[in-house]
């Protein structure tokens, strides 16, 4: 019994000083190191909570206070660029010759225009344009027409006024399509006859581009006040 007794008193006066030392170091933790009287269960029970708190102090992570350095295999290398001379990064632009090239203008229009009669109707004709005109019997396309029935001729600062036409004048075109106008609804209609009656009709025409207006030149002019 006495040697027994002096085990657990040797084991009781290590068991302060490590309790004093987790103090110290680790405050949470000295509440699960209580110390109580010298028994078999007590020393059963220190010496659990004794090893599962090495077992927490090994589980701690290390930081390192200072990184671990790199191998100069691993070092990134950072070359400095070498300084550039004015005058080499901006170099002056070299005198160059500048050749303009005239671009080939496309012949002016003749300022003039034209009222011709085709059929029972009038139209304003200028040259380069195209419109549509009634039915010009016997036309096939591309082929070129002429038109005599001009009643007025107009240039920029005289007018050859026809009576009732421009002799000699004529108004030259060719023949670019044949084809029918929108459709148009005649509609008849009788009340208390029970009577109505719904037709389509379709006008046909003629697309002509004007090419050239001629043989006014000779014809009395009536000239305007600019």
């Amino acid at each position: 019994m006495a040697t027994s007794s002096t085990t657990l008193v040797a084991l009781c006066s290590s068991l302060t000083t490590q309790c004093k030392i987790s103090n110290a170091q680790n405050p949470p933790l000295s509440k699960s190191l209580c110390l109580s009287k010298p028994n078999s269960g007590s020393f059963s029970k220190t010496t659990q909570n004794l090893s599962s708190s090495s077992l927490i102090f090994s589980k701690r992570p290390t930081f390192f206070a200072n990184p671990p350095k790199l191998s100069e295999s691993e070092a990134l290398v950072v070359e400095a660029e070498p300084e550039v001379p004015v005058s080499e990064a901006n170099p002056e632009p070299a005198a160059t010759q500048v050749v303009e090239v005239a671009e080939e203008e496309p012949p002016k229009r003749e300022e003039i225009f034209a009222v011709v009669m085709v059929g029972s109707r009038q139209y304003i004709v200028i040259p380069g344009r195209w419109l549509y005109i009634q039915r010009l019997k016997g036309a096939n396309v591309n082929d070129k027409v002429s038109l005599n029935k001009v009643l007025l001729v107009g240039t920029r600062t005289s007018a050859y006024i026809g009576k009732p036409v421009v002799t000699n004048a004529t108004v030259h075109a060719v023949v670019e399509e044949q084809g029918l106008d929108a459709k148009k609804i005649v509609f008849k209609y009788k009340k208390k006859k029970n009577y109505r009656r719904n037709i389509g009709h379709r006008q046909p025409n003629t697309r002509i581009r004007i090419t050239g207006i001629t043989g006014y030149q000779d014809y009395p002019v009536s000239t305007l006040d600019s």
